[in-house]
């Protein structure tokens, strides 16, 4: 017998998305899609966009398992010391207590899908930050459209 504890699906457009720099130098942004707020369980999950030649600081968490999916551009990401090159379709998961850090090495915004389980306190460091907002190549590209051109003059 079905329990009758069916939710109602919370659905999101990337108009939605409340954006942040966790400090104002942050060469990174984080999108929220998601997060125990919203979702009513523990687990962030964002869209984190890199500038050309941005990067996330070495970090590492206690419980935590991170997982990236990247969308697009490429970049390095690093574990442990170790490096491996990353980009569009690649995924990356890192273990709790692993020193983590993704560099953007490419010529173009670095996307990639961010997932945290358990949350550990993401959602609310993203939203102790800075709030920025998502421009026409980050909107151009959450909705998979092509990126207008612009035309000079």
């Amino acid at each position: 017998m079905l329990e009758d504890s069916c939710v109602i699906a919370v659905v999101k457009s990337p108009q939605d998305y409340q954006a942040y720099r966790i400090s104002p130098q942050d060469s990174n942004r984080l999108a929220i899609v998601f997060d125990p707020a919203i979702a009513n369980f523990s687990m962030t999950f964002c869209v984190e966009i890199f500038d050309v030649g941005g990067k996330t600081p070495p970090n590492r968490h206690q419980m935590a398992i991170e997982m990236f999916f990247v969308l697009k551009g490429q970049g390095i990401a690093i574990c442990d010391g170790k490096e491996v090159p990353i980009q569009a379709g690649d995924s990356l998961l890192v273990p709790p207590t692993g020193i983590h850090q993704v560099k953007n090495t490419g010529s173009e915004r670095l996307y990639a899908l961010c997932f945290m389980v358990p949350n550990e306190d993401f959602a609310e460091l993203i939203r102790s930050g800075v709030r920025v907002e998502l421009d026409e190549e980050d909107m151009a590209v959450l909705r998979r459209t092509p990126v207008p051109k612009l035309s000079h003059v």
